[in-house]
């Protein structure tokens, strides 16, 4: 009789122990889709709309840098397109996509 108590305790303790180490491991996959969602894809969400609300804001005269890293000043502003002005009397048409930095700032410095 013992021995059957002993096997059934054993058995009970083994069950225990599986279910918690099965918790464990589905608490460590959430946190570490916590800890990407924190450090990598949050930031690059913030940074994809300071781009967006950059190009909403874009205004003629403002100088910038496109993805080709050509070098122009605004010249004009339609919605989807720039006319850029990279050297006296040659003028450009670019997609506002394309546009990534504002360089008036650098410049005066």
């Amino acid at each position: 009789m013992k021995f059957i108590t002993f096997f059934l305790q054993a058995q009970a303790a083994g069950a225990n122990a599986q279910t918690g180490g099965n918790m464990g491991f589905l608490l460590m996959i959430v946190l570490i889709f916590v800890v990407m969602y924190l450090f990598m894809i949050r930031p690059q969400q913030k940074k994809q709309k300071e781009v967006e609300k950059f190009r909403q804001g874009l205004k003629k005269g403002d100088k910038v840098v496109t993805v080709g890293g050509i070098y122009g000043t605004v010249a004009e502003v339609k919605e989807t397109t720039l006319l850029l002005e990279i050297d006296q009397n040659v003028k450009i048409k670019v997609d506002k996509a394309s546009v990534v930095k504002d360089f008036t700032d650098a410049q005066q410095s």
